[in-house]
């Protein structure tokens, strides 16, 4: 998979007016995100914020206000224009400045967009209330929304063993990236536990639930009466660490650049998931953040390479 096929091109001015929009919706709506991607060159920064715009959309779609028949006309419309890029039918006039953007990336970058249909099938699932019996239910869900984004920028980021010695490695590049936007997702799902229940969503499987005395939900900023509350996040942080530690041997794989821009986001979510294990009940109360500067430390750490570097030894140790 080659990293790019313009690199660092001739952008035309409503093409850069574009990506600038996109960019200013990622800073604003995506401020981990953001503060990964903000270490990438710039066509690979303006490709992943095209992305991110995209996925936003589809996201706001599912999350917003209107009724579930008009949420899926939406998604479907948003589907259709999916189409259009891909068929190369946007003009670089286009009216749509995400259309633009995420036309020009993917005739930039071996996108495969087929994962922002997945992502739109996992929008879809939530529309329609679905709930998880199993891990192995919630990890399909999971795999349409995060999974599928960590496949996408891969397309972006491209692979630096593709022949010689680590080219078998390599091509296991897309499941390390799937299985690393897991890791990312399932750490949302117990930030956003609250969150999820006030909108009528549930998302942990329904089994671990009744396990640890939770199958009533979460109505308040207490754990139900009689709970093991604590038991099931660690349960849970424990099958998240598993992904991040599988995920991980991504790292070895991506340039620099990217390695560092992908150790920035994954280690921001580690950092909340050690928090979350640290003081479970604090996800019943509101949103677990990082500062800012702990933020900022761990893109630095990320650009360094040294988060990276240490990925890759501890990965090259449990290679068999």
């Amino acid at each position: 998979m080659s990293p790019t096929v313009e690199g660092t091109a001739h952008v035309s001015a409503p093409v850069q007016a574009a990506y600038g929009y996109c960019e200013a919706v990622t800073g604003s709506q995506a401020r981990n995100f953001a503060y990964g991607i903000r270490l990438l060159p710039t066509d690979k920064r303006q490709a992943m914020s095209a992305l991110y715009a995209f996925s936003r959309r589809v996201d706001d779609i599912g999350d917003g206000t209107l009724p579930p028949e008009a949420k899926l006309v939406r998604l479907e419309e948003t589907r259709a224009l999916l189409g259009r890029i891909r068929a190369e039918e946007v003009e670089e006039d286009d009216t749509d400045p995400v259309a633009v953007a995420l036309a020009h990336a993917s005739r930039r970058f071996p996108i495969p967009l087929g994962g922002l249909d997945e992502l739109i099938d996992g929008v879809l699932m939530d529309v329609r209330g679905e709930t998880y019996e199993t891990w192995d239910d919630l990890k399909l869900y999971c795999r349409c929304v995060a999974g599928a984004i960590g496949r996408l920028s891969l397309g972006v980021f491209g692979t630096v063993n593709a022949a010689g010695p680590g080219a078998a490695e390599a091509e296991r590049a897309a499941e390390y990236a799937d299985t690393l936007g897991l890791a990312l997702q399932l750490t949302n799902i117990l930030r956003d536990v609250r969150e999820d229940a006030g909108n009528g969503r549930t998302y942990l499987p329904a089994e671990d639930l009744a396990k640890f005395g939770c199958g009533e939900g979460f109505h308040g900023d207490r754990a139900p009466a009689g709970s093991d509350f604590p038991g099931l996040v660690h349960h849970e942080v424990r099958r998240a660490r598993a992904l991040f530690v599988e995920g991980y041997r991504l790292l070895p794989l991506l340039d620099r650049r990217s390695g560092a821009c992908v150790a920035a986001m994954a280690g921001i979510y580690r950092r909340l998931l050690d928090r979350i294990e640290r003081e479970p009940e604090a996800v019943l109360r509101g949103r677990v953040s990082l500062p800012p500067h702990e933020k900022a430390y761990v893109a630095v750490r990320g650009l360094s390479g040294l988060d990276a570097r240490t990925i890759a030894r501890q990965v090259s140790r449990r290679r068999p």
